[in-house]
């Protein structure tokens, strides 16, 4: 209820307006992206919360240190060792075979600007537990934010990754220089790492 009333607070008041399909009627992966900022994390939540999204979130062990632990875990955190990062696509994934009901919010393209193909992890957790997987956005270019649409995967990785860049191919995140186009290191073999 207060996270209701948080996020509908944040979109009265944001100069960014929310857009795009409704919550997904089943637990999905929901991609953020493109992921270019800090800030993202915070449209992040206003979306989820206000859609009503049961959700978890990935993020990197560093942001689960200290005080800033709790709070994290709190918001949905799951966090990920990017020393062992196929731990935590098992990880979830044995979750959610053990029944635990949530939606996950990945952010493929990893740390703003350092990369140069998404992580696969994403995709992995998707096709192993047979989740759909949810294009979720931002767009500085017409200042929205918001879900896209759900789709299957079908195992043929190239073609899965060519709807999700069509999808992605007008969209700016708050800061365009570091984004990462969707492409995963070998579209045309298993999607691994």
């Amino acid at each position: 209820m207060l996270r209701r009333l948080l996020s509908r607070v944040y979109w009265a008041c944001s100069r960014w307006r929310l857009a795009g399909e409704p919550a997904p009627a089943r637990p999905t992966v929901l991609i953020g992206a493109p992921h270019t900022s800090n800030w993202d994390f915070v449209l992040m939540l206003a979306i989820a919360w206000r859609l009503g999204i049961d959700f978890r979130w990935l993020g990197k062990k560093s942001l689960f240190s200290g005080w800033r632990g709790p709070i994290m875990r709190a918001l949905g955190g799951i966090p990920v060792d990017r020393d062992d990062p196929s731990r935590v696509v098992t990880e979830v994934v044995d979750r959610i075979r053990g029944g635990e009901v949530f939606g996950l919010v990945v952010t493929p393209d990893g740390t703003r600007g350092s990369n140069t193909t998404w992580k696969s992890g994403f995709y992995r957790i998707a096709r192993e537990t047979g989740m759909g997987l949810t294009l979720g956005y931002v767009d500085r270019t017409t200042m929205t934010a918001g879900l896209g649409p759900t789709i299957d995967l079908t195992g043929d990785v190239a073609a899965d990754m060519d709807r999700i860049r069509a999808f992605y191919a007008d969209k700016a995140g708050l800061r365009p220089q570091f984004r990462t186009e969707p492409r995963l290191r070998d579209e045309h073999g298993a999607a691994q790492s």
